[in-house]
C-alpha cells in the first residue's frame, strides 16, 4: 500500500514520501503528515530476533513507500554503523525500576544523531529519484542539539549546503563548541540575537518566501530541512520505539502484548509524536507521558486545552527543551481535528496572531493518550543526584526532567506499568549542570575538567564527540540579528542581499 502525504493546512496537497522529504515544508507554510498510519506487518515476536538495522527497515518500509528495498537498506546501512559507539545503536539501560533508552551514541551524543545521520542519504535519494539538479541549501534552526547533528551529517556531501542559526546565549558551552568547531566546505553557523523561537520563525519564513524561492531556482538552489519539521527527521524516530519494545521482549522483562509506558522530555514535540505514531501503528504503549521543563507550555496545554505562548521565555539547564511554539504539535492538532485542514489553519494562524489557541471538548478527548506535566530546575537537579545516589547512574538534565516527571506520574496515579524512559543526550554534552547537581564542589573546575571527573564518576569513557573539540580551532564566529537572517543565507549562497 502506497502512503501519500498531506499538508496539515490544505490536504488537497499530496505528494510521495521522497518529494515530502525534498520539500521539508509544504508551500502554505503546513507540516507533510501520513495520509493514514500503516500498521507493523511483523509481529512483535518477529521484531524480538531483528537488530536495530532490520527493525529500522521493517518500520520504515511502510511511511517510505516510493523508495526501493535496496535504496532504504543502502540509506539504513550508511546511517547506522560505526559512527555509533555501541552495536546495538540504542540501547536499553535499567535503573530505578525504568528502563532508559540511550538514544546518545551517535557522533554528536544526542537523540538528533538517530534521525539526523540517514537525513543525509534519505534526502540525496529523494533527489534522485525526482530527477533534482538544483543544490539542495539545508535551512535550520536549532536550540542545541540539532544543529550539531544535521551539520555532522550533511558537511561535505555532494549537492547540499546546511546553515544552521543558534540562540546565541542559549545552548550550553559544550553545544555551542561542537558547533563553532564544525569543518565542511559547504557549512555555515550563525548564532541569532534572539531565543530558538526566533531562529525557528526566522527559518519558516525563509522557507515561506515565495520571492526567495523563485530567485534561488533561477540560481540553482532549492531549501530543504533538517529540522524535525522535515517528515524524513521524523519517520526514523519512530523506529526505537519500536526496538525498544521489540528488546523488552526479547529480554524476558516483558510478554508479548503487554504494555509499556513511554516517558519523553519534550520541547518541539517531534519526540514524543514519533512514539506516538508507533503507537497508532499498533506498539502496545499504554500511556505517552510528555515531560516538560519551566517552559510548560505543553504541560498548560494537556492540563486546559489552550495552547498559550504568550509568557516568559526561561532559560534553564535542560536547554533543547527551551521552546514556547512546539511546532510537531501542529500533527498531532491536525489528526485531532479530524484531518481538517482548514480547522488546523485556523488554530495556527491564531497563534501566529495572538499567540495562542484553544481546541474543543471533542478534541481534549481525542489527547487521553497523553499525560504531561513538567519538571522545576531544582527538580531537575535533585533527580540527577538522587540516580547517581542511589544506583550510580548519570544522566542529562533533559533526561532528568522525563525521570522527575516519571516520578509525578506513579505517585499521581499508581501506574506501575512498565516504563521506557528516552534519555535524549549524553552528560557528557551538559557536564556543568549535571555536576553541580551532583555535588556543587565542582563549579570551580573548568569545562573540560569536569568532563574527566564526570568519566571517572559514572566510570565510563569520554565520549569521541567531547575529545574531538578539546582542542579544535573556531570556525565559525558569525552573528546577527533575526531580521537579517535572510541577507546572511543570502551571501553564502552568493545571492545578492536585500535593499
Amino acid at each position: 500500500m502506497e502512503v501519500f502525504y498531506n499538508s496539515t493546512r490544505d490536504n488537497r496537497v499530496r505528494i510521495s514520501a521522497s518529494k515530502a522529504i525534498l520539500q521539508g515544508l509544504s508551500e502554505d507554510g503546513g507540516l507533510f503528515v501520513p495520509e493514514q498510519i500503516p500498521a507493523l506487518d511483523k509481529s512483535l515476536a518477529e521484531l524480538a530476533g531483528m537488530d536495530y538495522r532490520q527493525t529500522a527497515y521493517e518500520v520504515m518500509k511502510l511511511f517510505l513507500t516510493d523508495f526501493t528495498e535496496e535504496e532504504l537498506k543502502e540509506c539504513i546501512d550508511k546511517a547506522y554503523d560505526d559512527k555509533f559507539d555501541t552495536q546495538e545503536i540504542a540501547p536499553l539501560v535499567s535503573a530505578d525500576g525504568a528502563y532508559y533508552l540511550e538514544l546518545f551514541h551517535g557522533k554528536t551524543i544526542a537523540f538528533k544523531d538517530m534521525a539526523l545521520s540517514i537525513l543525509p542519504y534519505l534526502l540525496t535519494t529523494s533527489a534522485k529519484k525526482n530527477h533534482i539538479k538544483n543544490e539542495i541549501v539545508i535551512l535550520t534552526a536549532t536550540s542545541g542539539d540539532t544543529g550539531k547533528a544535521a551539520l555532522a551529517g550533511f558537511a561535505d556531501v555532494e549537492g547540499t549546503r546546511i546553515v544552521v542559526f543558534y540562540p546565541k546565549n542559549g545552548v550550553s558551552p559544550i553545544q555551542e563548541k561542537q558547533m563553532v568547531t564544525q569543518k565542511g566546505k559547504n557549512t555555515m553557523v550563525v548564532g541569532i540575537h534572539g531565543n530558538f523561537d526566533d531562529a525557528q520563525t526566522g527559518v519558516k519564513k525563509l522557507f515561506n518566501d515565495q520571492k526567495l524561492k523563485k530567485e534561488m531556482e533561477e540560481k540553482g538552489f532549492q531549501f530543504s530541512s533538517a529540522n524535525s519539521i522535515n517528515i524524513g527527521r521524523l519517520v526514523p524516530q519512530i523506529c526505537y520505539y519500536v526496538y525498544a519494545y521489540a528488546k523488552l521482549l526479547k529480554n524476558d522483562e516483558i510478554k508479548d502484548g503487554e504494555m509499556i509506558n513511554v516517558v519523553v522530555p519534550t520541547g518541539n514535540f517531534g519526540n514524543i509524536l514519533a512514539a506516538f505514531y508507533a503507537k497508532k501503528m499498533g506498539l502496545p504503549i499504554r500511556k505517552l507521558i510528555c515531560a516538560s521543563n519551566e517552559n510548560k507550555v505543553l504541560f498548560d496545554f494537556f492540563n486546559s486545552g489552550c495552547y498559550d505562548r504568550n509568557r516568559e521565555f526561561v532559560l534553564t539547564s535542560s536547554p533543547s527543551m527551551d521552546i514556547l511554539i512546539s511546532s510537531n504539535l501542529e500533527r498531532l492538532i491536525y489528526r485531532i481535528c479530524g484531518n481538517d485542514s482548514a480547522k488546523n489553519k485556523e488554530f495556527m494562524a491564531q497563534l501566529s496572531g495572538e499567540g495562542k489557541y484553544a481546541i474543543s471538548e471533542e478534541m481534549k478527548d481525542e489527547l487521553k493518550d497523553f499525560y504531561g506535566n513538567y519538571a522545576s530546575e531544582a527538580e531537575t537537579a535533585e533527580e540527577i543526584k538522587r540516580l547517581y545516589d542511589d544506583c550510580g547512574y548519570v544522566i542529562d538534565t533533559h533526561t532528568a526532567v522525563a525521570s522527575a516527571v516519571y516520578r509525578k506520574y506513579v505517585k499521581e496515579t499508581g501506574d506501575l506499568t512498565k516504563t521506557v524512559i528516552a534519555s535524549t543526550a549524553s552528560p557528557f554534552k551538559f557536564t556543568r549542570s549535571v555536576m553541580n547537581a551532583i555535588d556543587t564542589k565542582y563549579d570551580a573546575m573548568g569545562d573540560f575538567e569536569l568532563v574527566d571527573e564526570l568519566a571517572k564518576l559514572a566510570n565510563v569513557k569520554v565520549p569521541n564527540a567531547i575529545e574531538e573539540i578539546r582542542t579544535a580551532p573556531i570556525v565559525h564566529d558569525r552573528q546577527c540579528d533575526v531580521d537579517k537572517m535572510q541577507d546572511t543565507v543570502r551571501e553564502f549562497l552568493g545571492m545578492p542581499k536585500t535593499l
